[in-house]
């Protein structure tokens, strides 16, 4: 079994959901960690349970992801700080429902630039670092929402769709160093998404909600074995497959279904 204990991981939106189960699961394999997002006070709380339950290092920077330049502002605080990134997880991130000519512009400019824009930059700066070292794991989380064109999360799916090509493309361009990229891609998690992206949960959606600490161990465990690619549940895995050998028309008509 790898391990990482010692290392050091950095957690983007680490507030709540996946980011804190992340920060939970990794703290228990004894990695010292970064969190960061905007809620300071929930970090802060996470921070002491963690140093307290598994004595490892847990340093908190409040920041809003979505702002421009908000990596390198990151990256710079962390460099300035004297502490090196062995894990970088690209968790942070939401989705807007709805129909698209509906939804507020903003609203999704800020999805667009945390979802893509501070992730692809974040990847950058550290998957830089971590080439140099020949050693390193970048976590990026998409949704089984970017293995198909989505009705009413249509640029949502539509960003977790660049996640996913963007993490499969990077991952091959470093597969011959120490340095691995896994794109985990859950279902529908017990987490605030939906709150967040203003969606009732659909029958279909809470048939097949998994919890948030299964989701991120199974991410964990991806990423460890250095895969490419993971869907989380085996329903999930096999609707993929479906949706993937469906035609273009059908797969929409499927996604729109279980969004109502």
């Amino acid at each position: 079994m790898t391990t990482i204990q010692g290392q050091r991981a950095l957690i983007t939106g680490a507030s709540s959901g996946l980011g804190s189960d992340f920060a939970r699961q990794l703290a228990a394999h004894g990695c010292n960690l970064i969190l960061v997002a905007r809620r300071e006070d929930r970090m802060q709380t996470l921070a002491t349970e963690l140093r307290t339950k598994h004595n490892v290092g847990v340093e908190v920077i409040a920041l809003d992801l979505g702002q421009p330049d908000a990596a390198q502002t990151l990256y710079d605080r962390v460099k300035a700080a004297n502490l090196s990134v062995d894990i970088l997880v690209n968790n942070a991130g939401f989705g807007v429902f709805g129909e698209f000519v509906q939804q507020e512009w903003e609203r999704n400019r800020e999805m667009l630039a945390l979802n893509i824009v501070t992730l692809t930059h974040l990847t950058h700066l550290y998957a830089k670092d971590m080439r140099v070292r020949n050693h390193g794991y970048i976590l990026n989380v998409s949704s089984i929402g970017g293995y198909s064109p989505t009705p009413l999360y249509s640029t949502y799916s539509a960003t977790k769709s660049y996640v996913l090509d963007f993490s499969d493309a990077l991952a091959y361009e470093l597969k011959n160093t120490g340095v691995s990229v896994t794109c985990v891609s859950p279902g529908v998690t017990k987490t605030e998404f939906l709150d967040i992206s203003g969606q009732k949960p659909t029958f279909f959606q809470r048939m097949s909600m998994m919890t948030s600490e299964v989701v991120v161990k199974q991410g964990i465990d991806a990423m460890l074995k250095r895969r490419r690619s993971f869907v989380t549940g085996l329903s999930n895995a096999f609707m993929i497959w479906l949706l993937r050998h469906a035609p273009r028309a059908l797969q929409l008509r499927m996604a729109e279904q279980m969004m109502k």
